[in-house]
């Protein structure tokens, strides 16, 4: 056997004891289960230190302690599933930093998934979405390099930088036999949260929520009272190719077309402080009695799928569509002692019915699928309504028909409601 080198084995055991110090300062209690666990992990300490001593003696070229312990945990971590990652000191403050300012990107929110990094959805309004990138393609290239094996936050940097910069992606899409290549300048990513407020045909009010912020909330219940005021009396809410945001946000969202004291979500996790549940604080603000259809596709996630998860568990609304995203973990990021940090999945959402949607993702009521043309239609009809070339009354509706469908929806269960009415 060959002599491990206890300098190795020290800060291994360091390492250990720092992500096992993180856990314990927050508010949970360990159990004897969970002792005798990281007495077993660190019997398992002695296979890492001879895969070491192999490496330092043998690897083509001298490997340093760091490099051989940040490889280790990186691993340990993207072993566990597809969001827990390990992020260097330079990552780890980067992510800090983002979340401060703006910054330069493309305009995609993107996941890893089944080894693949994927798209989740285009953000509107952005240069990925402005060049055709759709949710559900797969990044196969970055700037000619494959993306195989590739960490979500190293994707990420890859993506980022400075303003006017160009950044090409090789994508992989369903139907395409070769890869799709796009050449995309990088802009400063600003966000609006609520678009295209507008009462349609036959006083039934559209909302479309783009992202899932700390504000968004608050500006959709001024745009549903607005929409209150000009007396609609059906109500449509556009989720798609949301891929969610804050889950304050979905609750305080929720609860504004849900009567009180209903269990909007709960999150579920190993610990007793991870399982908590959020109930509906207020009276509804849409009326429990007018009827709902929310709009959801594969660019759903997260935050989206919460709210929309809700609305179908208790029967309050039509969901219509196609399958969403499936984005139902809950990620918490902890410090390390040495400026590195970990993203860990701790919980599940679960739906009111008891639905995790991890993976799995919501199935819409009414599924109505769009071809590739008229995908490619709809998104040119945005653009122009963005750029403000269509300002024909209702041009949302044009080309749209998972849209025209709700609206349709909508007035039946008008007809229906009133015919129960006079009974």
């Amino acid at each position: 056997m060959y002599q491990i080198k206890t300098s190795i084995i020290r800060k291994m055991l360091v390492i250990a004891v720092i992500i096992t110090g993180v856990i314990c300062c927050l508010p949970i209690e360990a159990s004897s289960e969970d002792i005798s666990t990281d007495t077993g992990i660190y019997q398992e300490l002695k296979l890492f230190g001879d895969v070491i001593t192999v490496i330092q003696s043998f690897y083509v070229r001298e490997a340093t302690p760091q490099e051989l312990i940040y490889g280790a945990i990186n691993g340990m971590l993207t072993g566990l599933d597809s969001y827990s990652q390990f992020m260097p000191p330079d990552t780890y403050k980067e992510m800090q930093v983002e979340t401060k300012g703006e910054f330069g990107g493309v305009g995609i929110v993107i996941g890893i998934r089944n080894g693949l990094l994927i798209i989740i959805s285009p953000i509107e309004d952005t240069p990925g979405y402005r060049a055709g990138i759709e949710a559900g393609d797969v990044i196969a290239e970055i700037n000619g390099k494959s993306t195989q094996k590739i960490t979500l936050m190293e994707a990420v940097k890859k993506l980022r930088g400075p303003t006017g910069t160009k950044v090409v992606m090789g994508i992989a899409r369903k139907g395409e036999k070769e890869l799709l290549h796009f050449d995309i300048v990088r802009e400063i990513i600003k966000i609006k949260n609520i678009k295209n407020v507008e009462v349609l045909d036959d006083n039934i009010g559209y909302a479309r929520i783009v992202h899932f912020n700390q504000k968004a909330a608050g500006e959709l219940r001024e745009e549903i009272s607005s929409l209150l005021e000009k007396k609609i009396d059906g109500l449509i809410i556009d989720v798609r190719g949301n891929p969610g945001g804050l889950l304050d946000a979905s609750v305080k969202i929720t609860d504004m077309f849900l009567p009180k004291g209903k269990l909007i979500v709960s999150t579920k996790g190993r610990r007793e402080g991870q399982n908590v549940t959020f109930i509906s604080q207020d009276k509804a603000l849409y009326p429990t009695n007018m009827p709902l259809v929310v709009l959801i596709n594969g660019g759903s996630a997260s935050a989206s799928e919460i709210f929309a998860g809700a609305m179908q568990d208790w029967h309050r609304g039509i969901i219509l569509g196609t399958k969403s995203f499936g984005k139902g973990s809950v990620q918490t990021v902890l410090p390390l002692s040495d400026g590195s940090g970990i993203r860990l999945t701790t919980a599940k959402y679960y739906t009111p019915s008891g639905h995790c949607i991890d993976e799995v993702g919501l199935t819409p009521d009414v599924t109505l699928e769009m071809s590739k043309e008229e995908k490619t239609k709809l998104i040119e009809a945005r653009i122009k309504s963005i750029e403000n070339k269509d300002k024909s009354k209702h041009s949302i509706l044009i080309g749209d028909k998972q849209l025209q469908s709700a609206v349709r929806i909508i007035k039946a269960a008008r007809i229906v409601g009133q015919n129960l009415k006079s009974k």
